[in-house]
């Protein structure tokens, strides 16, 4: 039962429906504290709309932004189709052509998850709704605004969201009608938002189905991108290490856990200035890139007859 469970979460887990499932719930609580502690309507003229809009716009253009910066798989995707580093020329196969493009639209379809809870959340409560769409409520049909002045009736009109003691019984009618119609208005939006995501979502999975690989082959590649970014970790952590192995013995004369010890040397100061230097990768059409001061600093060539050895002696 256990490894049942544990297989089940895996796959949860590789599919992406549990962290989509966390990050819509961090969304949904995130939105709870903002309209409880945070949002406050000014309920003046010409600021509840857009005090109202960035409450409701603006965390989701940051949500989305963030979806996009915190996900490995957009650098990984922007690196191997729009670095200016690889060959100009090199032609691009349609099956590789139709993977990226699924892959881009996979990456997109999660970094939309935050935003669009947010904005359904938000539409569903109606609050940031309420205090945005008060000036433009159309109040003609109640008597209380008959013998009101226009800039009055702006006014009266920014204060219906906030509750205020001193209004009148018809005021207080007034407002609580319109509070109804503005959230009746923003829950509409809200399902209707939330109708369309899941209708394009279902058509997006379709389509990818559809047009880039067959169910066992999509399976497979799957799997094949898991594995080699497994393998190319694990390579690039021994090559890495190895190699900086090698660096730091050319400086030092030795490397640390060695048990045959025989001779070191003292870097000179220039070593010390060369090596503190930065060191920028791939700015030049070299055979190797320089991914370290340490790799491209530090050079043997003649180092024992310049400057000498300590040797060590038993």
């Amino acid at each position: 039962m256990s490894q049942n469970l544990s297989n089940t979460v895996s796959s949860l887990w590789r599919s992406g429906t549990f962290i989509n499932s966390f990050i819509a719930g961090w969304t949904v609580g995130g939105q709870q504290l903002f309209s409880s502690y945070i949002f406050r309507c000014p309920c003046q003229v010409g600021r509840n709309f857009y005090y109202g809009s960035v409450f409701l716009v603006v965390p989701a253009l940051v949500l989305l932004v963030a979806g996009y910066a915190l996900r490995g798989q957009m650098w990984t995707f922007a690196s191997n189709y729009c670095c200016s580093c690889g060959p100009l020329q090199q032609r691009i196969s349609p099956l590789e052509h139709r993977l990226a493009c699924l892959r881009f639209f996979s990456i997109t379809g999660r970094a939309l998850v935050a935003p669009l809870t947010w904005l359904a959340v938000t539409l569903l409560k109606g609050t940031y709704y309420q205090c945005a769409k008060s000036e433009f409520t159309s109040v003609d049909h109640y008597s209380v605004f008959d013998n009101v002045t226009a800039s009055k009736r702006e006014e009266l009109l920014a204060g219906l969201p906030c509750d205020r003691p001193s209004a009148s019984s018809d005021m207080i009618l007034v407002r609580d009608e319109v509070a109804l119609l503005h959230r009746y208005q923003s829950q509409m939006l809200g399902w209707i938002l939330i109708i369309l995501t899941t209708t394009a979502i279902l058509v997006f999975c379709c389509l990818a189905r559809c047009y880039s690989l067959s169910t066992l082959q999509h399976h497979y590649w799957t799997h094949h991108l898991e594995n080699e970014r497994e393998l190319f970790k694990q390579a690039a952590e021994e090559h890495s290490w190895l190699l900086i192995r090698q660096c730091i013995k050319k400086l030092f004369g030795f490397v640390p856990g060695s048990e045959d010890i025989q001779q070191i040397r003292i870097p000179s100061c220039q070593d010390w200035k060369e090596i503190s230097a930065p060191s920028l990768l791939c700015m030049e059409d070299a055979t190797h890139g320089l991914y370290s001061s340490l790799g491209d600093r530090v050079v043997e060539d003649n180092e024992e007859e310049k400057l000498g050895g300590i040797e060590l002696k038993p």
